[in-house]
């Protein structure tokens, strides 16, 4: 009977001191991910957009009820960044129009029709010339920046501002190549780039949101 009491208050002992060690050990041994909002990260260089990991969302009111969304993937682009001289900044950017997607299919086909009887179509048409931004100007303080450039889209173009903001740095685990991360958003007029239809019903008004990593070249 000793013995059992023996055995068990030592097997308890050691259940204990496991326990108290697994927070310890877990932390030891607990992933970190691979980005970090740290400037000192950053290098000089020309990046490529990651078509895979950056997207751009519109926002547009519906009838004045609500917000309805949609995405514009495969954002293809260029950007040449100094930390040195974060001013001195160009951003590229391409983005496919016939890659948009929303909700409703419905409204994705809708978005990519031909007009009617050879009409004009309602938005974008089933063969849209890919939108296009081009950087005219930065200006950067701390860890976000105004930038403007010029906005092709719908074969007319515009000078837009996005306000951006650095949102993480460090190297990709997979390909390990150098990466940088931002956000940025703008609002534009749909009815400056000739996207009339629906107007007032659906708001002239669309928010951009963009989300894109850069990966050193």
């Amino acid at each position: 009977m000793k013995s059992f009491a023996l055995a068990t208050a030592t097997a308890l002992a050691c259940a204990v001191g496991t326990t108290a060690l697994a927070p310890t050990l877990v932390a030891q041994g607990a992933p970190q991910v691979p980005g970090a909002k740290d400037p000192a990260r950053v290098t000089a260089g020309t990046y490529s957009a990651d078509p895979s990991h950056s997207l751009i969302t519109f926002e547009v009111s519906h009838f004045g009820f609500n917000d309805y969304y949609g995405i514009f993937g495969d954002v293809a682009g260029t950007l040449v960044l100094d930390p040195a001289n974060l001013d001195a900044a160009k951003v590229d950017v391409t983005i496919p129009v016939t890659n948009v997607t929303t909700a409703s299919k419905g409204l994705t086909e809708h978005l990519l029709r031909a007009g009617k009887d050879g009409g004009k179509p309602d938005f974008f048409g089933p063969a849209p010339v890919a939108a296009r931004f081009v950087s005219t100007a930065v200006k950067a303080e701390g860890m976000k920046a105004m930038i403007t450039g010029d906005l092709t889209l719908n074969g007319v173009t515009k000078p837009v501002t996005f306000e951006a903001e650095f949102t993480g740095a460090g190297a990709n685990p997979f390909n390990k190549k150098a990466t940088v991360g931002f956000e940025a958003e703008t609002e534009i007029k749909r009815s400056d780039f000739g996207v009339n239809y629906g107007i007032p019903f659906v708001s002239d008004e669309v928010e951009l949101d963009i989300s894109v990593a850069f990966e050193k070249q």
